[in-house]
């Protein structure tokens, strides 16, 4: 794994024509793409995100197949020109996730936390990659109706704590959490879950925060996922204060910018 005894920040790179935030769709085999991703790098990015599969509510589904062919052609431009960099793919596909890390990438990401997919963990081990697993009920089409808890936090910290120590017998040593916020959760929910982030250290893995331009955000500001910078940077920092180990964004500067600025608040005299 990487050092992250300081907070890194990953890219998110969407091959997707119908990502919910539109300064984040990205035509497949670009020259724009890599122009990006190296811009991310420079502005501080650990790692790059590449999907090519939308998972925003609603979103529809595509094949297998399409979903490769977005997404790999990118990985391999990204891994030339970017050798040192960490690639990620967002995918719940253990077919794609293969392909992907075969393709370069050294980063699973699912969405799905291997609901979608239950070949998903097995491929992980054989892969021996680090994996981020998310919490989401349902799929991208069904998780909206799926918000439904006793008790929201331990709910959540239940669900992933038995496909933690399902991911541990199969090998996978290296596991990123991820609690999943827009994914079967409203956004009261989202700000409860956001409020209690703490207690997600108690699952012994790294912590990986994603709520950038979400409607959490914008929905509570009464403005658009294109005006909900300010609203991200804030919610940011509160992660950071909370444990966040890792904060995925579509605007890395203005995160790197805040992880430097959080750090200094913690520096003793």
């Amino acid at each position: 794994m990487l050092d992250l005894s300081t907070p890194a920040v990953m890219g998110i790179l969407n091959i997707t024509p119908d990502s919910f935030y539109e300064g984040s769709r990205f035509r497949p085999n670009s020259d724009e793409i890599v122009q990006i991703a190296g811009q991310m790098l420079a502005d501080g990015a650990t790692m790059l995100d590449v999907g090519g599969y939308s998972t925003r509510p609603g979103a529809a589904e595509i094949s297998l197949s399409e979903e490769c062919d977005r997404a790999l052609p990118v990985i391999e431009a990204l891994v030339g020109h970017f050798p040192a960099a960490v690639i990620s793919i967002d995918t719940f596909r253990s077919e794609v996730a293969r392909e992907a890390v075969y393709a370069g990438a050294t980063l699973i990401n699912d969405v799905s936390g291997g609901n979608l997919d239950e070949k998903m963990f097995e491929a992980v081990a054989e892969l021996g990659v680090p994996y981020v697993l998310m919490h989401m009920r349902g799929t991208p089409q069904t998780m909206a109706a799926e918000n439904h808890y006793k008790n929201l936090v331990q709910d959540i910290l239940q669900e992933l704590a038995q496909k933690l120590a399902k991911l541990r017998f199969l090998g996978v040593a290296d596991v990123i959490v991820d609690p999943g916020f827009g994914f079967a959760k409203n956004v009261s929910q989202n700000f409860e879950l956001l409020n209690n982030l703490q207690y997600f250290q108690e699952l012994n893995a790294l912590l990986l925060v994603g709520v950038s331009r979400k409607s959490m955000i914008w929905r509570s500001l009464g403005v658009t996922p294109a005006e909900a910078l300010n609203g991200t940077t804030v919610l940011n920092t509160f992660a950071l204060q909370k444990g966040a180990n890792i904060l995925r964004v579509h605007d890395v500067k203005e995160a790197r910018e805040a992880v430097q600025l959080w750090q200094l608040t913690t520096q003793r005299e």
